[in-house]
C-alpha cells in the first residue's frame, strides 16, 4: 500500500491554511499574531490535558488509540466483510447519530456518488443504505427497493436502548420472522460487549448473532474509526486499514504542543479566540461533492461535544458556536451573499482538494458569446478550484475569517486523517473551554421526555410533570 512509504504520505499530508484568519491579511477584523501567542500556555495545557488522558476509557477518550489497537478486530471485519459481500444483495445500516453519520460520510466520501445505481459487476458489493430516522415514509420507502430476506442488517447501538435503533429493529425483525428468516443469519450487531439489549437479545437466541463491539471509551459522534465505521467501511470495498493508517498519520502531525506544529490545536485555538470575540456560527464548507456529507458528521461531533451549560468547576458558560453544514459551489449562490455582508458572527472553514477523482474538459463553443466562451479549454477540476479560491478571496477582502483545509486527493488514507483533526481539534477546543467533551445531557433529556410521552416503565413522574405543564394558549397559535 502506498500509505506505507514516507514519501507517499508526505505527498498526501493534510494541511491547514489559517493566513484569512490573520491582521496581517484582514487588518482589524483579524487575529494579532501577539494575541495567538498570548494563547500559548493555554493552548499547552489544552494539548497535555488530551495527551494525558489518552485511551481513558472512564473519560471517552478511547476514541485516540483506535488507530492503534484494532489489529484482529481489523481481521475480523476484513472476514466478515468479505461474506457479506458474497451472500447479500443489500446492506443496511440501522443506527442514529453516529452510528448513522459516520457510514454514510465514509460511503459517500470513498465511493461513487451513484454507486447504488451502478451494475453489480461495477459496484463488486450490496447496495447501500443508512436508515438513520423514523420517519415511516423513509422506512416504507426503503422497504420498497430492498428485499429484507436478501439483505444484511447492521444493527448499531451501546445500549441497545435507542428507541429510533430499536424501533428500526422491531420493524425489521418483524418482517424477517414472517419470511422464515433466521434473524441471526441476517443481523449483525455493533453494541457493548457484554451489556445491553442486544446482548440479551442475542443471549435469547443462544448467542448466534454475529457482534463486533462498540469501545467502552468511544463515544457515538467519535466512532467512525471502530466497528461502528469500519465494518460498512469494509462492506463497501473501503480501505480501513488505509483509513486508520492516515489517522494514526495525522495523530503525529499533531504530536506537539505548538499552534504552529499542530494543525489540530492550531484550528481550536483559532476557534476559541473567535468564540471570545462573539463569533458563535461555525461553518463547514467543503468544495467537493463527495464530502458534502463530512459537514453533517461534523455538526454532530461539534454541536454535541461543545455545546455545554457548565464547566467542570459548575459556572454557567452556555458553551458552544452553531456548525453550520454548506457545499461549494452549491452554497455560494445560497448562502455566501450573508456571509461577505452579513453579521461580523462567523468563521469558515473550508475543505480544499489539489486533485479530484476524475478530469472532465469544458469544450470550446459559443465562442461568440464571451460569458461563455472564456470556460472552453479549462476543466471543471479549474472551475471549482477557482472559484473556491475566489470565495475565500473575496470574504477576506470583506474582513471576514475563514481558513483552508487542504487535502491533496480524497481517498482513504486522507479521509482517516481529516477525520482524525476534526475529532482533536473538539478535544482541544472542549479542553480550552474547560468543559466535558464527551456527555450529552441535553440530548438524554430529550429522550427521557420522549420515554415518558410513550409510558415507558421507570418514566411514571415525568409523565405526571408533563401533562400538568400549562395548557398552550389558543391565541399564540396562528
Amino acid at each position: 500500500m502506498g500509505y506505507k512509504t514516507k514519501e507517499w504520505r508526505s505527498e498526501m499530508r493534510v494541511t491547514v491554511d489559517f493566513n484569512y484568519m490573520m491582521s496581517e491579511s484582514l487588518g482589524k477584523n483579524g487575529i494579532k499574531k501577539s494575541e495567538l501567542n498570548s494563547l500559548k500556555d493555554k493552548a499547552e495545557d489544552a494539548f497535555n490535558y488530551v495527551a494525558l488522558n489518552r485511551g481513558k476509557d472512564d473519560l471517552y477518550m478511547g476514541w485516540t488509540e483506535l488507530p492503534y489497537n484494532q489489529d484482529a478486530i481489523v481481521a475480523d471485519i476484513l472476514a466478515t466483510a468479505k461474506e457479506v459481500r458474497k451472500k447479500f444483495k443489500y446492506f443496511v445500516v440501522l443506527g442514529i447519530g453516529g452510528s448513522a453519520l459516520g457510514p454514510i460520510m465514509a460511503f459517500n466520501a470513498l465511493k461513487h456518488l451513484h454507486y447504488n445505481e451502478l451494475p453489480q459487476k461495477d459496484r463488486g458489493g450490496p447496495k447501500f443504505y443508512v436508515e438513520d430516522n423514523v420517519d415511516p415514509v423513509r422506512m416504507q420507502a426503503l422497504l420498497d427497493v430492498i428485499e429484507p430476506e436478501k439483505t444484511c442488517f447492521n444493527v448499531i447501538s451501546k445500549s441497545g436502548a435507542t428507541s429510533e435503533t430499536m424501533t428500526q429493529y422491531l420493524i425489521i425483525a418483524d418482517i424477517l420472522k414472517k419470511k422464515g428468516v433466521n434473524l441471526p443469519d441476517n443481523i449483525i450487531f455493533t453494541t457493548d460487549a457484554s451489556r445491553g439489549n442486544l446482548i440479551k437479545i442475542d443471549n435469547a437466541f443462544g448467542g448466534k448473532f454475529k457482534k463486533f463491539v462498540l469501545p467502552d471509551g468511544v463515544g457515538g459522534r467519535f466512532s467512525e474509526l471502530c466497528p461502528v465505521g469500519l465494518l460498512p467501511a469494509a462492506v463497501l470495498g473501503i480501505d480501513i486499514k488505509g483509513m486508520l493508517a492516515g489517522a494514526a498519520y495525522m495523530d503525529s502531525l499533531c504530536s506537539r504542543p505548538s499552534v504552529y506544529k499542530n494543525p489540530a490545536l492550531a484550528c481550536a485555538a483559532l476557534q476559541y479566540i473567535t468564540m471570545t470575540q462573539g463569533k458563535n456560527i461555525n461553518v463547514l464548507m467543503p468544495y467537493s461533492d463527495n464530502l458534502k456529507l463530512i459537514a453533517d458528521w461534523y455538526c454532530q461531533l461539534w454541536a454535541e461535544s461543545l455545546g455545554k451549560a457548565v464547566d467542570f468547576k459548575g459556572k454557567v458558560v452556555n458553551a458552544g458556536t452553531t456548525p453550520v453544514k454548506s457545499l461549494g459551489v452549491t452554497d455560494q449562490h445560497s448562502q455566501v451573499q450573508l456571509y461577505i455582508e452579513g453579521p461580523f458572527d462567523k468563521v469558515i472553514t473550508f475543505i480544499s482538494v489539489e486533485k479530484y477523482g476524475c478530469e472532465m474538459k469544458i469544450p470550446h463553443g459559443c465562442e461568440d458569446i464571451p460569458d461563455v466562451g472564456f470556460l472552453g479549454g479549462h476543466t471543471m477540476q479549474e472551475l471549482i478550484q477557482a472559484e473556491n479560491k475566489a470565495t475565500a478571496y473575496a470574504l477576506m477582502r470583506a474582513g471576514r475569517m475563514n481558513y483552508t483545509i487542504n487535502m491533496p486527493e480524497i481517498n482513504a488514507f486522507t479521509l482517516g486523517q481529516l477525520l482524525f483533526m476534526l475529532e482533536l481539534q473538539t478535544a482541544y477546543t472542549g479542553a480550552l473551554l474547560n468543559i466535558d467533551t464527551y456527555n450529552q445531557p441535553g440530548v438524554e433529556n430529550g429522550k427521557k421526555a420522549t420515554f415518558a410521552l410513550l409510558g415507558k416503565k421507570g418514566y411514571e413522574s415525568q409523565k405526571a410533570e408533563m401533562d400538568t405543564a400549562p395548557e398552550l394558549d389558543d391565541k399564540y397559535i396562528v
